[in-house]
C-alpha cells in the first residue's frame, strides 16, 4: 500500500507535531506501507520522510522544478520526482496512492486535503482518507466539514469521505481496516 502524505513544510511549529510526524514515520516503515510526500526536506515533511528512512521504509517525493531548483527538496529520500507545476504534482502523488493521509499544515496542506476529499466524493479517487488531528489541529475544518452536512451542502453520506485519527496509531488502524466508502459516488455527488 502506498500512502500520499500532505504536512507541513514550517519547522517552526510546536514540537509535539514532529513528534507525531516521526512517530507516523516509524509506523509506515514498520507496517510495510511506501509514502509519496511532497519532497519537502524541512518542517512534518522532512520528519516524517527522514523517520521512514531510518526505520527502512521507502519513500517517494513529488516536488516541482522550482522548489527543486531552490533546493527545498529531501536529499536523502528514495525517489524524487520533478514536476513542471504545483498541479502536476498533486495529480503524480493521487496517481500513485492507494490512501492519503493529512498532517497538521498550512494552506497548502489544506488545499490539497480538500482536493482529496472532492476527488473521492466524485468517484475520482478511491482510497481512504485519514485526517491526523494532533493537538485537535483539524477541529475548526472538521467542524466547518460538519456545518456543511448540516446546511446541506453535503450529504450525511459524506461523511465517510473522511476518517480522523487522533494519533499517529489510529491511523494505521484506520488504512489498515478501511472497507472503502460506496461503490458508486457519482450518484449521490449531486445534492
Amino acid at each position: 500500500m502506498t500512502i500520499c502524505v500532505f504536512a507541513s513544510s514550517s519547522s517552526r511549529i510546536d514540537k509535539k507535531y514532529a513528534q507525531a510526524a516521526a512517530e507516523l514515520g516509524s509506523l509506515f516503515a514498520r507496517s510495510k506501507m511506501n509514502v509519496i510526500f511532497g519532497g519537502g526536506g524541512i518542517g512534518l515533511m522532512g520528519v516524517l520522510a527522514d523517520a521512514v528512512i531510518e526505520n527502512g521504509g521507502l519513500i517517494t517525493g513529488v516536488i516541482p522544478s522550482f522548489m527543486n531548483d531552490e533546493g527545498w527538496g529531501h536529499p536523502h529520500i528514495d525517489e524524487m520526482i520533478v514536476t513542471s507545476d504545483m498541479g502536476d504534482r498533486k495529480k503524480t502523488m493521487f496517481a500513485r496512492a492507494d490512501a492519503v493521509v493529512a498532517l497538521p499544515g498550512g494552506i497548502g496542506t489544506l488545499e490539497e486535503l480538500s482536493e482529496a476529499i472532492t476527488l473521492k466524493q466524485l468517484g475520482l479517487f478511491k482510497g481512504p482518507v485519514v485526517i491526523l488531528n494532533t493537538l485537535n489541529f483539524y477541529k475548526s475544518f472538521i467542524d466547518l466539514l460538519e456545518q456543511m452536512i448540516t446546511g446541506n451542502f453535503l450529504r450525511t453520506e459524506h461523511k465517510g469521505i473522511w476518517e480522523i485519527a487522533n494519533t499517529p496509531e489510529e491511523v494505521i488502524v484506520a488504512l489498515s481496516n478501511d472497507k472503502g466508502w460506496i461503490d458508486d459516488p457519482r450518484k449521490i455527488a449531486k445534492i
